[in-house]
């Protein structure tokens, strides 16, 4: 309180003396209010609002906290370096409030600068080049763009796991019991069903060469664990090799990266490349034939629909991506150049948020994005519990999508008028970026546009409602 008592007076540009003479306390009284030796009294409040007209608001602990929330927000920025403790953000709050809000303020320019500037890239068609030379990446972020520039697909362990799965089996399923007797033969691995460790799925021993699973793991998931020990242990070489020749910039991105190859290979090896793709075509994209005839869940066969890009045998371009109903964008998988934005948000109208009000449901749209390119999406809800009846479930929605071009291979374009612009739902990559002025689900104005205040627009309803 004292930093504020200070701040007021020097705003109306008083010596000590001349203060203390107005509200009627000595000298050294309000030297020792302005140091925080003596606490700031509801009289002394009073007399300050007598005199100068000061709201008490002023001296509000309500002031403090929103402060320290807003500061909290502008600091969390992991690419910082720094973890802003609490009660460093409060006596920054206390004692400095007007560089605390001045931080506060050249953050939000910041984040407004990003967003303007990704906007402008996108309208130049330079989305992924300038947003990743403006935005700084946390290491899940760098980890997705290596699988980017990839075309989300891994030449090197493809073909390595087809290979293998050649040797082990014929048929189109690869189980459990091949993988385990792999591990076995190959690299003497006992596989143990039980508990695994706390929240893991999978756990292994080098001591006692000895893979934990969960038994909580369905088939199909099991077989991918034990399909992406098979990755670390028979081809750890490559991994490394890949992970080095990436430059990534420390080991936890080294190390979310070799997980991710793993990941990779394993899906390789459930759902080899060539038997995938022949099927793929031959059931016209059927996401849950092909779970069926492979032995995996609706979310696994998104991830391998959007690898398929191998040089000469191409599948369609897919992109996936992986969200819950807050929006956060959990995996995001693009086997071309369409555009996962990571500012702004998505679009509302997009049908993958439209699968959380049907579960279990696959839904099917046509899209067009602002720059009038037309896309065919499906969506579905997938959830994982792994508790008993008191826990909670996991719930994402997934979405599959491709370039209406596309669509007639596919069997979610039937009954869709895939061939009439009109019939498309207008979406954009989010509110902030998006140029579409008259959509009615707009959150926010665009950015870098003249504000126009409009009460049919939903963002200024609220405000048009309350004024009526």
């Amino acid at each position: 309180m004292g930093v504020r008592l200070k701040r007021l007076r020097e705003e109306r540009q008083l010596t000590q003396q001349a203060l203390a003479s107005i509200i009627g306390i000595s000298l050294s009284y309000l030297n020792q209010l302005e140091n925080n030796q003596r606490p700031l009294t509801l009289a002394v409040v009073l007399k300050l609002n007598a005199a100068f007209g000061v709201e008490v608001q002023l001296f509000s602990d309500d002031d403090e906290a929103r402060l320290i929330a807003d500061l909290r927000e502008a600091l969390s920025d992991p690419h910082i370096g720094e973890t802003i403790s609490t009660a460093e953000l409060r006596e920054l709050a206390v004692n400095m409030p007007a560089v605390g809000r001045t931080l506060v303020g050249l953050n939000r320019r910041y984040r407004q600068a990003i967003e303007q500037s990704a906007s402008l890239a996108a309208r130049l068609g330079e989305d992924r080049q300038a947003e990743t030379a403006i935005l700084p990446s946390t290491s899940y972020e760098e980890v997705r763009d290596f699988f980017y520039i990839r075309h989300n697909y891994i030449a090197e362990f493809d073909e390595a796991a087809e290979r293998l799965a050649e040797v082990l089996t014929s048929s189109k399923a690869m189980t459990s019991a091949i993988l385990s007797e792999y591990l076995r033969a190959e690299f003497g691995v006992s596989v143990v069903i039980d508990s695994a460790s706390a929240g893991a799925h999978r756990r292994f021993d080098p001591q006692t060469k000895t893979l934990h699973l969960s038994r909580k793991l369905e088939p199909g998931q099991q077989a991918f664990q034990l399909a992406t020990q098979i990755a670390m242990l028979g081809f750890e070489k490559d991994l490394i090799a890949l992970v080095d020749g990436a430059g990534f910039a420390n080991a936890e991105t080294r190390g979310l990266a070799r997980i991710g190859l793993a990941n990779y290979f394993a899906g390789a090896l459930l759902m080899p490349y060539r038997k995938f793709l022949s099927a793929a075509k031959a059931l016209h994209y059927d996401i849950d034939l092909l779970g069926q005839e492979f032995g995996v869940g609706f979310e696994t066969i998104c991830h391998r629909l959007s690898t398929l890009q191998r040089q000469a045998e191409r599948g369609v371009p897919f992109f996936f991506i992986r969200v819950d109903r807050a929006g956060n964008i959990s995996k995001r998988q693009s086997a071309t150049d369409f555009h996962f934005s990571r500012i702004g948000g998505t679009c509302p109208l997009w049908n993958v948020y439209e699968a959380f009000s049907s579960p279990g449901r696959v839904l099917t749209q046509l899209a067009r994005m602002p720059d009038e390119r037309s896309y065919l999406w499906i969506a579905r809800t997938v959830s994982h519990k792994s508790g008993g009846y008191e826990s909670l479930n996991k719930t994402f929605a997934v979405a599959l999508g491709c370039d209406i071009r596309h669509a007639d291979q596919i069997v979610y374009s039937r009954g869709l008028n895939v061939h009439d612009p009109a019939s498309a739902t207008p979406i954009g990559i989010g509110c902030k970026v998006c140029e579409r002025t008259d959509c009615p689900q707009r959150a926010f104005p665009p950015l870098g546009r003249p504000l126009v205040v409009d009460e049919r627009q939903s963002f200024f309803a609220p405000y048009a409602a309350s004024a009526r």
